[in-house]
């Protein structure tokens, strides 16, 4: 898959390809020509990925190789087990979590999961949790805590499921259960966004003592073609959506909405994912050692009032 702003990079590509097919076929010494052709296509990555709109930054989130939760807990732990259900209604599947080791570690991972391919993604709800969705992962907290296990999300939705059968079964009280309940975990509890972080759905598992987004992820309020659609009627001004929203990692950590940004391989998570789990596995421990040096009750005063402390009220 070759996003739009991809393409010149893609083109170039395809003739360093043809120009190595070339000198293996005919024995021709082509070496410098491939090199020069090498250079260019790497400056070329560097001043397009330095300079992505935020629009462009949302279709990387979205790209169809990116890696998922599950990708990043299974390479980057050893024994994952994973823990179904809410004990009332179902097991979602567009809700996953247990525990995995991290490092000699034992660490609750609770994360969104969407699908590769069109089974899988009605699977997984496309990512979408129902009302069971979220008291599993409050179940799953809650477990962690008792046992004394710090708490790791990954938050990768387009939002909360909307369907009428998930109102019907309490979609709104079960977020904010959860909101209302990791305030008080006794656990260090991290929280990353690798790849859309979209309105309460992200928010109903984002509520941590460390909130950090991947350079190429977002989140907001609303995604930019459902901003669009309500402020013009139209999917056609969701560009115009995006700039608005401000809702890129950049953006966020400008605004004191998330504390670290997680640098991703050049051209995305997707182009190089052990590498990238390498890097995510880094920054969690260090924010695992961090938090290990707080007591409990000065984590959720300080966890409480960073939250409290977001935003701007004029009066």
């Amino acid at each position: 898959m070759v996003l739009e702003f991809e393409k010149p990079i893609a083109d170039l590509e395809q003739k360093l390809q043809e120009m190595k097919e070339l000198a293996t076929g005919r024995n021709i010494d082509l070496s410098s020509d491939i090199e020069s052709l090498e250079d260019k296509i790497l400056a070329l990555k560097k001043e397009t990925f330095q300079n992505l709109t935020r629009w462009q930054r949302v279709q990387l989130s979205r790209h169809a190789e990116r890696p998922y939760a599950l990708d990043y807990i299974y390479e980057m732990t050893n024994d994952f087990v994973e823990l179904h259900g809410d004990r009332n209604v179902a097991d979602d599947k567009a809700m996953v979590g247990g525990l995995g080791d991290l490092d000699g570690r034992s660490v609750m991972f609770i994360g969104q999961q969407k699908g590769r391919n069109t089974k899988q993604r009605q699977l997984r709800n496309f990512g979408m949790a129902n009302p069971e969705g979220y008291r599993k992962a409050l179940r799953l907290m809650k477990m962690a805590e008792k046992f004394g296990k710090p708490i790791v999300t990954l938050i990768d939705t387009p939002g909360a499921f909307p369907g009428l059968e998930a109102e019907e079964r309490g979609q709104g009280e079960a977020i904010a259960r959860n909101i209302k309940e990791m305030f008080m975990l006794k656990v260090p509890v991290i929280c990353i966004i690798i790849g859309e972080g979209a309105s309460g759905g992200a928010l109903g598992i984002a509520i941590g003592d460390r909130v950090l987004m991947l350079e190429n992820a977002w989140y907001s309020v609303i995604s930019p073609e459902n901003c669009s659609t309500i402020l013009w009627r139209s999917w056609d001004y969701k560009e115009q959506a995006a700039e608005a929203l401000k809702l890129t990692a950049i953006d966020m950590q400008g605004n004191g909405l998330v504390d670290g940004i997680i640098p991703e391989p050049l051209g995305g998570a997707h182009k190089d994912m052990k590498k990238m789990a390498v890097t995510l596995k880094e920054a969690i421990l260090a924010a695992l050692k961090e938090l290990d040096k707080i007591k409990p009750e000065k984590r959720i005063d300080q966890r409480i009032d960073k939250f409290c402390s977001m935003g701007v009220v004029v009066e």
